[in-house]
Formats: structure tokens, C-alpha cells, sequence
């Protein structure tokens, strides 16, 4: 089943809500020079020579089998003596806090009367805050021309972990963004 918008306003908000959800943010860190080709190979220096981009290395191999699965899905083709592509990738996983303000009158807001309103959770608690660890978890990919020695793209992925089984997800949607906006890149400026 499919559905068409044909108001172009339902369906720009239906998109910015989408995309507002999002948790995790893509920054174009640095391009040296514009893609001049359509590269065909690549290859991932941290598979080469054995250097993990995480501590944990069940992340980092999660995270480079993932890198080289989606980028052999795009057409690109894993190749050690000759790349025309060379992928590294490191992290930087910084423990952080947060205040967290909690709400007096869940689910509705500040109401004005309610007999329900009551509640001796609250009674005598001026501050309503609350600190709240996390992880805040980056993900830098450098996509480098070998015969020109420059980088063609460094993309960085920014988000906030709060667990192990977060973290792998979100490494894993990381690379997937990542991978996305470099096919975009190299897509948009080749036409």
C-alpha cells in the first residue's frame, strides 16, 4: 500500500518530524579536493595492519564489517593491493553527565485544578533535578585518494550512548549515515 501527500505541507512536516528523531548527527569535517572519479575499490587500513578504531573489540569489528558490507552494497569492491580508496576510522567515546528536570505534573502539563492532583511524591521537593551519565560516542571515517595522498571526505558521526547495546546501535546506524552521505557526496559532485 501506498500513500500519496498532495499537499507538499503534510508531507515537509511529516519529514522534519522524521528527521527530528534522529539521534544521531553527521558533520562533513574536511574535503581537500572534490572527487574527479567514480572510485571502484577500497580497502580498511584498521582491518590491514590490525589497529582498532574502539576499545572494545567486538565494537570495532561490528563497526568494520559493517563499514566494508555497506560500502560493497554501494558497488564498491574490497581490494588489499590496489585501492582506489583508503578507509580509516577511529572513535572518541567521552563520559558525560546531564541535568534532567523532572516533571511535577506528568502527562499533563501545569494544571490549574485537578482533583487528582496530588501527589506525596512531590510534597516538600523543591528541586526537581537530577543528573544523568552518558556516553557521548564519535565516530570519525577518513576516505582518502591514495594516488593523490590527500583526503577526499572526513565524516564524523556525533551521539549520545547510554548503554552497551545502545552503543552497538548506534555505531551501527553511525556507519550507515556515514556510508549514505559519502555515496551522496561523491554522487552529487560527479554529475
Amino acid at each position: 500500500m501506498i500513500i500519496e501527500f498532495r499537499n507538499t505541507k503534510i508531507s515537509f512536516l511529516i519529514l522534519i518530524i522524521f528527521t527530528s528523531c534522529s539521534s544521531i548527527e553527521i558533520f562533513k569535517e574536511k574535503t581537500e579536493f572534490a572527487p574527479y572519479k567514480e572510485y571502484k575499490s577500497f580497502v580498511i587500513t584498521n582491518k590491514e595492519i590490525g589497529h582498532r578504531g574502539f576499545n572494545d573489540a567486538y565494537l570495532d569489528a561490528v563497526v568494520s564489517e559493517q563499514l566494508q558490507y555497506l560500502l560493497e552494497e554501494q558497488g564498491l569492491k574490497y581490494e588489499r593491493d590496489s585501492p582506489d580508496l583508503v578507509i580509516r576510522y577511529t572513535s572518541n567515546e567521552d563520559m558525560r553527565q546531564k541535568e534532567v528536570y523532572n516533571n511535577r505534573y506528568p502527562m499533563w502539563g501545569g494544571r490549574v485544578w485537578d482533583p487528582w492532583m496530588y501527589d506525596p511524591r512531590f510534597l516538600n521537593q523543591q528541586n526537581m533535578v537530577s543528573t544523568k551519565n552518558y556516553q557521548l560516542m564519535q565516530i570519525m571515517v577518513d576516505f582518502i585518494d591514495p594516488n593523490k595522498d590527500k583526503i577526499l571526505m572526513q565524516l564524523t558521526a556525533v551521539s549520545e550512548v547510554s548503554g552497551t547495546k545502545d552503543k552497538k546501535k548506534k555505531a551501527i546506524k553511525s556507519i550507515e549515515k556515514i556510508t549514505q552521505t559519502y555515496n551522496s557526496h561523491i554522487h552529487s559532485t560527479n554529475k
